[in-house]
């Protein structure tokens, strides 16, 4: 496999994870062999995605049955369920992360419940009651970027907990999640502990922007703009992270082992069929980043994908790209508030049907 398209992009400093996770991926064998020839690097998870394996298949009904016989809540007998298979991937991973530089990669992610979107303290005791119910070093608990969700990831970072940032679509609350990673391990280290051990990526949707932007540039005749705006946020994005994590306030956290919270492309499947199926994935590669890949998207890249470093070309394109939206009237801001009320939703929504279909199969 010394020719693998998808294994070829960490050569670029990039890292490839899956977006994707259920029982038979991990117990047939198969991750473990993405890990090897693909070179996957780590794993996410999110209620869809576990709504889809609990619901479509029949390896948890045992499990199921046991956890209702203990009388557990439906919520309950999800997370028993999502743990073990978190557990089970985070020890496939655990070579990738006890690897030279330990901790740069092997992480599998684990969503609190997306119900807590809105609840900064119901958040930050989830956050605590899965790191330590999961107990593994490379799992990351993931919390979202939303207005609630920022003093929580600086008080999970703050108490030592792997954080994954989700539905971050906007350039300025990615500002503001980097800034409560770093007031995080500022309060760590006042506090008189390490912070060497804490990992963080901070997780930018890409084509869900490009869905909802394309019909509005289209009908204001701004063609030429269709399909750049979401790349053109996330060169956007690596530019701030570049000057988040340099100057003098970052090296005095570096000094004491502090790792940048890196950038991670999600969301990363293409959505038009008109647009190249592998299309966020070349275009976004680059030095200490990552990119969560559906398995389709990774068949793809397999396939025909063309790695190379891209991240930082047409700056200046870029730019252009969002102020012409600015020009045109078009408020990014409000815009990508939409989408992560939507995000916040589609999470909610196969959630509550998860739930459902376990008090379901409780009763056969």
């Amino acid at each position: 496999m010394e020719n693998n398209r998808v294994k070829k992009i960490y050569d670029y400093g990039q890292s490839i994870w899956l977006d994707f996770i259920d029982r038979q991926l991990i117990s047939s064998g198969q991750l473990k062999k993405l890990i090897e020839e693909d070179g996957i690097r780590g794993i996410t998870s999110n209620p869809a995605i576990f709504e889809k394996a609990i619901s479509s298949s029949n390896d948890y009904d045992a499990d199921i049955h046991k956890y209702a016989e203990e009388e557990l809540s439906d919520e309950d007998i999800f997370y028993q369920l999502a743990i073990a298979d978190i557990r089970s991937a985070a020890d496939l991973f655990l070579p990738v992360y006890e690897e030279k530089q330990e901790g740069i990669d092997g992480y599998v992610s684990l969503e609190v419940s997306p119900l807590l979107a809105m609840d900064t303290e119901g958040t930050i005791e989830q956050a605590q009651e899965l790191w330590h119910a999961v107990d593994r070093k490379n799992v990351m608990i993931k919390i979202p970027a939303t207005k609630a969700g920022l003093p929580a990831i600086q008080t999970s970072i703050a108490a030592g907990i792997n954080i994954n940032v989700t539905l971050l679509f906007s350039l300025e609350r990615y500002e503001a999640v980097a800034e409560a990673y770093l007031a995080g391990l500022e309060e760590r280290v006042e506090q008189g502990n390490p912070i060497n051990g804490i990992s963080s990526v901070a997780s930018f949707f890409l084509s869900r922007i490009d869905v909802l932007l394309d019909p509005i540039l289209h009908e204001k005749n701004l063609q030429n703009l269709e399909g750049k705006v979401a790349i053109a946020s996330a060169k956007k994005a690596y530019e701030i992270y570049k000057q988040k994590f340099s100057g003098e306030r970052w090296k005095k956290l570096a000094a004491k082992g502090a790792r940048p919270q890196r950038l991670l492309w999600a969301s990363t499947g293409s959505k038009n069929p008109a647009y190249s199926d592998v299309k966020y994935v070349e275009a976004l590669i680059g030095p200490d980043t990552v990119n969560t890949i559906p398995m389709e998207t990774l068949e793809a890249f397999r396939d025909h994908g063309d790695p190379a470093v891209r991240l930082e070309q047409d700056l200046e394109g870029a730019s252009s790209v969002i102020s012409q939206l600015h020009h045109e009237g078009i408020d990014l801001g409000k815009l990508m508030q939409q989408l992560e009320d939507e995000g916040i939703e589609k999470f909610n929504t196969p959630y509550r049907k998860l739930l459902a279909a376990i008090a379901s199969e409780k009763n056969n």
